[in-house]
C-alpha cells in the first residue's frame, strides 16, 4: 500500500536531475486513434533516450474507450465511436468540456513503483480541485478522484476525474481526465468504468458550480504537476498538433 504521506511529501520526482518534463497543449479537439499514436511514438523515444518527458494537454470529440478489463455489457448505447485502448481500466467518455493530460514520464528514473506513481497522479488532480474549492478524494476499492454528494444522498458519491495508465518499458502513457464541464448525459451511454452502483455517479466543475476556463485548469494543473514531479518547460504538441503549445 502507497503510503499517501510519502506521495504528498516526496512526490515522483527524479531520482537525479533531468530535464524538464515538456509541458504541450492542444488547441483543438485530436482525434484519439491519433492521440493515442503520437503518444506511443513519443513513449518510444523516451525509453530510448532520444526525448524529454512529456505532458500533452488535450480535449477529444465525444467518445468512448475500452480499457483492458472493459466488459461488453457495459456499453449500452453506443452513442458514440467506441475505441478500444491499451489502457488498464473499463469504459470511459472523453468528450468536450474535459481536460485530458496524457503524461509520458520515464519512471525507471523517478521510481519503477506503479501504486506510487498512481497516488501520485491521484494527488496531482486533488490538489488542483482544491485551488476551486472542490474536496476530491481518493478510495482504496475505486480509482480515480471522487467527490462527497450529501444533496444525493448519505453516502452518495460522484467521480470527477478518471485515471487509466498503460507503461511500455518503464515509460507511462495515458493519464488523467478531469471533467471541467462535459456534458454528462454522455456517461449514459455506458457503465462508466463499471461502477453501476446507483450511489455513484459522475459530476463535473461546473455541474458542481464551479465554471472555470480551460485555461485556468491548465495553468493551475501545472503548477500543481511541478509540486509533484519538478520543473516543466513548455513545448510543441506532437506531431499535427504543434500549434497548440502554450
Amino acid at each position: 500500500m502507497v503510503n499517501e504521506r510519502d506521495v504528498i511529501g516526496g512526490g515522483l520526482k527524479p531520482s537525479r536531475p533531468l530535464p524538464p518534463v515538456e509541458w504541450a497543449v492542444s488547441m483543438q479537439p485530436v482525434g484519439y486513434a491519433e492521440a493515442v499514436a503520437a503518444m506511443e511514438a513519443r513513449a518510444a523515444a523516451i525509453a530510448a533516450g532520444e526525448a524529454p518527458e512529456l505532458v500533452w494537454l488535450t480535449e477529444h470529440p465525444p467518445l468512448y474507450t475500452a480499457g483492458t478489463s472493459a466488459k461488453a455489457a457495459d456499453l449500452i448505447e453506443a452513442r458514440f465511436a467506441v475505441h478500444a485502448s491499451g489502457r488498464g481500466g473499463q469504459l470511459t467518455y472523453h468528450g468536450p468540456g474535459q481536460r485530458i493530460a496524457y503524461a509520458m514520464l520515464d519512471l525507471k528514473r523517478r521510481a519503477p513503483d506503479v501504486r506510487r506513481y498512481v497516488a501520485t497522479l491521484e494527488e496531482w488532480i486533488i490538489r488542483t480541485l482544491a485551488a476551486f474549492g472542490v474536496a476530491g478524494e481518493r478510495r482504496d476499492c475505486r480509482i480515480g478522484v471522487w467527490v462527497r454528494r450529501p444533496d444525493k444522498g448519505d453516502e452518495a458519491e460522484d467521480k470527477i476525474a478518471a485515471i487509466g495508465i498503460r507503461l511500455k518499458r518503464w515509460v507511462t502513457l495515458h493519464g488523467i481526465a478531469l471533467n471541467v464541464a462535459p456534458d454528462l448525459s454522455h456517461f449514459a451511454g455506458i457503465v462508466p468504468c463499471g461502477i453501476a452502483d446507483l450511489r455513484y455517479g459522475v459530476t463535473s466543475l461546473a455541474d458542481l458550480g464551479r465554471p472555470v476556463s480551460p485555461a485556468e485548469v491548465d495553468r493551475v494543473l501545472r503548477r500543481e504537476f511541478e509540486a509533484l514531479f519538478g520543473p516543466t518547460a513548455l513545448a510543441a504538441a506532437p506531431g499535427r498538433y504543434h500549434h497548440g503549445a502554450r
